[in-house]
């Protein structure tokens, strides 16, 4: 168990996109949040307390967790004075990188003298079954996205809140390293072996009551030539009902790929749902979730308007101005 609250971590991250680890944190549960480590050079700022690793002590922290999900997951040489001398103060440190603490020998045995833990949370630790297709009872909802990065887990969990308050039966399904921190448990998919992927999703997402919505976490994006096979897995073994279509409109490339544009919305339902309608021929695309922080309010509100109309779907920034439309969509299915 990973003890909280949570010094968060963000070394030396370019930018806010790479710090999303942390950002899910401070937006999501705050009250672990105590405050922020950064190095020099790093472009992320969650407008926390700058703390070093004294004071992140003295103010409660228990568990220094890594904030940043760089490309390829690696655990930066940079980083490793601040993480040993953390152990070495009594922090845990919790990591959702590809690159594991547990293969670094020098955090190994500084966790070891200290007796300090280390985390992993990618590492899967449930030998999955592959997908068997079988329906399952209960209702299911994915979050798809014309790229990486724009808001699937947001939606999701904005969703969940407000379908919880509303008196409805409906659970948050982690699948990514930042869900699994935030609520203690889920499967992180992009670290389960290719054949087992779809299946873990059956696995997270088991037969319930028949008014029940599981909402999946998304990952990756269909039109992503890196990440495009965790989407697949999701859409596949998810068996969704509902799918929620996901964009970040000012984005001029996809995340991580200059070369590579960002699909319209009509091209993602209409690559998207043929695909789900594979594993459960009754899913249906119910509305669309606008990503809209690097716009002032009046032009999202003006992008979202014409959205909707364009797309003859609900249309909101769930995380800025509440799902309510996405969940009357699923209310009434």
């Amino acid at each position: 168990m990973i003890e909280t609250p949570y010094l968060l971590f963000l070394g030396d991250a370019p930018d806010m996109l790479a710090a999303k680890v942390a950002i899910g944190i401070r937006d999501w549960r705050p009250d672990h949040a105590v405050g922020q480590l950064r190095l020099a050079g790093c472009g992320a700022d969650l407008g926390l307390a700058e703390m070093d690793l004294r004071a992140g002590r003295e103010a409660g922290a228990k568990t220094l967790v890594i904030g940043v999900a760089n490309r390829g997951g690696v655990i930066s040489a940079a980083w490793k004075d601040v993480l040993i001398e953390a152990l070495g103060m009594g922090y845990d440190i919790a990591s959702g990188l590809h690159n594991l603490l547990r293969d670094e020998p020098e955090l190994v045995a500084a966790a070891n003298e200290h007796g300090r833990a280390l985390h992993d949370v990618r590492v899967p630790s449930v030998q999955y079954p592959i997908a068997n297709g079988v329906k399952r009872t209960g209702k299911r909802c994915l979050a798809v996205g014309t790229d990486c990065s724009v808001g699937k887990m947001y939606t999701a969990m904005a969703m969940e809140r407000d379908m919880v308050a509303r008196g409805m039966k409906a659970t948050f399904r982690a699948t990514g390293q930042t869900g699994i921190l935030i609520t203690g448990g889920g499967v992180p998919l992009d670290a389960v072996i290719a054949d087992f992927m779809a299946g873990s999703i059956e696995y997270l997402s088991p037969d319930n009551d028949a008014d029940h919505w599981d909402l999946i976490e998304g990952q990756g994006s269909l039109f992503h030539v890196s990440y495009s096979g965790v989407t697949m897995a999701l859409i596949h073994g998810g068996q969704p009902d509902a799918l929620i279509l996901c964009h970040e409109p000012t984005r001029a490339h996809m995340r991580g790929l200059p070369d590579y544009t960002p699909p319209s919305l009509e091209t993602l339902r209409d690559t998207a749902l043929p695909l789900a309608q594979v594993a459960n021929p009754a899913c249906k695309v119910v509305g669309i979730s606008v990503n809209t922080q690097h716009m002032d309010e009046a032009d999202a509100r003006d992008y979202l308007e014409k959205t909707s109309k364009r797309m003859d779907l609900p249309a909101t920034d769930p995380y800025r101005f509440g799902s309510k439309p996405l969940v009357d969509a699923l209310a009434a299915m």
